[in-house]
């Protein structure tokens, strides 16, 4: 009887690459590898989707409001520049813009989050603030960074 026993010793198992039996082990090396690259991008670029235009927001101790679905962004920079969503606009095309903001579907117009730069003057903030109020837009939320005191 011809019987393959080279270098087992006579042993009725054989371990190693030379087996017959199946791999019972699983390599999750390459997994974890995957996923904490993918992890590293998500958090790189979840902030970059929200914030499109940079502004130094003022500095608040309320608590975190949730996101809805359907909010729009207002955001005011520093030198006056008013920006719907990532867009700039021009002088007096806000109230064009928000006009032909589709409203929900229970016909009450979107949250408006409005960000403004922490240098700007409070009257142009009113201005602005003014003009949603005037076009329906009466839930406004003011979006401020949360300071650590």
């Amino acid at each position: 009887m011809a019987m393959g026993m080279s270098g087992g010793g006579g042993r009725g198992r054989r371990r190693g690459r030379g087996g017959r039996g199946p791999m019972a082990e699983i390599n999750v090396t390459p997994l974890v590898d995957v996923m904490l690259v993918l992890l590293i991008i998500f958090m790189v670029t979840a902030p970059l989707l929200k914030a499109a235009v940079p502004i130094e927001l003022p500095e608040s101790r309320a608590k975190a409001m949730s996101e809805e679905q359907g909010q729009i962004t207002i955001t005011l920079r520093r030198d006056g520049a008013v920006f719907y969503e990532a867009d700039e606009l021009a002088s007096g095309e806000l109230a064009e813009r928000l006009a032909a903001t589709p409203t929900g579907p229970d016909g009450k117009p979107p949250l408006v989050t409005l960000r403004a730069d922490k240098a700007l003057d409070y009257g142009r903030v009113m201005e602005v603030m003014g003009e949603l109020n005037r076009a329906g837009f009466t839930s406004i939320s003011l979006v401020t960074d949360v300071s650590g005191g």
